[in-house]
């Protein structure tokens, strides 16, 4: 089974690059973030041509996240997060795996920036109940995978100038503690446990030249839950589609479970 997450930076805008990609990479479950559209106008028929259930947490012209599916996805909910400004960030769900029964999560986690405004603050809020709902969340099922755009660079290797993003809402010591927090639940962050020290990224900024300079930063994050690391055959950042005409920021990652 192969699972893919990808901020798209508008599902509608990137539609023809997402379907590309759909049709060469041939992924059972897409989790997207950032599709900037509400439920009605989320090209569902589009999808559907290609085998695909669409499950939406959408709203007008900002955030959003989704659930692309070719398998069926069980008990949908959008409601993790009591998020007071009722921004569409989470989208909820479960399938089975080896007769198991995992919980899917899919994250838009908010930017943050600038850090001296209530953004920040609203981040930092976000993150702590984020965290304290997954904590009671594993009393019941241990069994969890949590994708998205996290908005967070976990260490100084995730990033291709780390002093310069020390004052940033995506490198903060405060809000990495949130990371580290949230893996000590009893997570693993999939790439970096499986590439060790390479140095890779999910996002690079669409000014500057970043993109050809490899200016980037790794935001974008598989964490499972320890009982099923062993069904985790691997893990992709796939480049191609951030090098393609009209590109999301971010780029997809991929991880195959056997």
């Amino acid at each position: 089974m192969k699972i893919v997450s990808w901020n798209v930076n508008s599902v509608r805008a990137r539609l023809e690059n997402i379907l590309n990609y759909i049709k060469d990479s041939k992924p059972d479950i897409l989790f997207l973030q950032e599709i900037k559209t509400e439920e009605v106008t989320f090209p569902v028929g589009a999808f559907k041509k290609f085998g695909y259930v669409s499950y939406v947490h959408g709203q007008k012209s900002y955030n959003g996240v989704a659930f692309l599916s070719k398998i069926k996805i069980d008990n949908i909910k959008t409601d993790l997060i009591d998020d007071k400004r009722k921004q569409s960030r989470v989208i909820t769900g479960e399938i089975k795996i080896n007769h198991k029964i995992v919980k899917l999560i899919n994250i838009y986690v908010p930017n943050g920036n600038p850090i001296n405004t209530d953004k920040y603050e609203y981040k930092k809020e976000w993150l702590t109940l984020f965290n304290k709902n997954i904590k009671n969340y594993l009393k019941h099922n241990s069994n969890i995978i949590i994708s998205g755009d996290f908005n967070i660079i976990p260490e100084e290797i995730d990033v291709y100038d780390s002093k310069r993003y020390e004052n940033d809402a995506l490198f903060k010591i405060e809000i990495r503690k949130k990371f580290r927090e949230l893996i000590n639940l009893g997570f693993i962050d999939v790439f970096r446990h499986l590439k060790k020290k390479k140095q890779d990224y999910t996002f690079w900024d669409y000014f500057a030249g970043s993109w050809e300079k490899d200016y980037g930063m790794r935001i974008d994050h598989f964490l499972v839950s320890n009982n099923i690391l062993d069904k985790i055959k691997s893990i992709n950042i796939n480049k191609k589609p951030r090098s393609k005409i009209k590109p999301s920021d971010h780029t997809p990652i991929e991880i195959e479970i056997i």
